[in-house]
């Protein structure tokens, strides 16, 4: 079963990346790909079989569709849009990392 929930958080990682990839061109598009995003990294809970596993399918989708296609061209622009496309995958794969770490009880919480 926990195979599975990791199979569904890459395979909806790499559907919202897709989304991202192929609606950056417009203004409207990358924000929507970038809030869609921050949304379902903020919902997901850390771990690895969720948070990360949608990270990487994200990255892994912006990878592949950062080659150059058979035609010559690129699915990326080389523009501002698609340079900040890029940089959003770097935050979404650090982002998926950082659930991993667990958190540490401060002072405070030990004082209760």
């Amino acid at each position: 079963m926990r195979g599975l929930l990791a199979l569904a958080c890459l395979a909806l990682g790499a559907g919202v990346g897709l989304c991202a990839v192929l609606l950056h061109g417009y203004g409207w598009g990358l924000g929507l790909g970038i809030a869609a995003t921050a949304a379902t990294l903020v919902a997901l809970p850390g771990g690895w079989r969720t948070r990360l596993a949608f990270a990487l399918g994200w990255t892994a989708l912006l990878g592949v569709a950062s080659f150059q296609r058979p035609e010559g061209d690129y699915l990326i622009a080389g523009d501002a849009s698609g340079y900040l496309l890029l940089a959003t995958g770097a935050v979404v794969l650090g982002c998926g990392f950082v659930g991993l770490v667990p958190r540490r009880a401060s002072a405070d919480d030990e004082d209760r």
